[in-house]
């Protein structure tokens, strides 16, 4: 009898264990950049509304993002520059209302996810970025009792393969992102 159970046990379906999805918290959520000023300084801005998904399934080592942040709320402290930021000279806000991240494969070190490929499109043009994860944590958010995972990811690209071009050379080609995210589990 204990044999004919085990044959039947391994015949049927073993369950799928489905991977985590979260949602960004758009409140604790921002990707930041930097860029040089003339080579006199480095300027910092941020974009401050931010929506997008995580799946991760650490079993499998997989997982994916997708990141959508619109253009208009491009921030850098001055109310003239970014008027200028969301202008055809750079963003094109009107145009071009949104940036999208979407991954494509997510790399893993042990448990931990180490760096994210996908696909990054600015005004437009989409082009392929790999973000190295430089921080990640998971656990149960201290007041909303809710699990959340945060990360810190981060990548350089020249802002000119997306056809931004303006103030070359003397406003820098080369601009750093960092994505700052807080992912709440659904």
């Amino acid at each position: 009898m204990l044999k004919l159970i085990l044959a039947l046990g391994a015949a049927l379906p073993l369950p799928a264990f489905a991977a985590d999805n979260y949602t960004l918290d758009s409140a604790h959520t921002y990707p930041h950049f930097s860029i040089s000023h003339l080579g006199f300084s480095t300027m910092q801005g941020r974009f401050d509304d931010t929506s997008g998904k995580v799946t991760l399934d650490r079993a499998a080592k997989s997982g994916s993002v997708e990141v959508t942040i619109k253009t208009a709320s491009i921030s850098t402290g001055f109310a003239k520059r970014d008027d200028h930021l969301k202008s055809p000279d750079f963003f094109n806000v009107a145009e071009f209302p949104t940036v999208t991240y979407k991954s494509t494969a997510m790399r893993f070190k042990g448990d931990m996810p180490s760096s994210v490929e996908g696909n990054l499109t600015i005004s437009g043009v989409t082009k392929p970025i790999t973000l190295s994860i430089d921080s990640f944590n998971c656990g149960t958010h201290p007041m909303s009792k809710k699990d959340v995972c945060g990360a810190a990811a981060s990548t350089q690209f020249k802002r000119s393969d997306f056809g931004i071009k303006y103030g070359l050379p003397a406003v820098g080609d080369d601009v750093k992102l960092v994505f700052e995210i807080e992912a709440v589990k659904n």
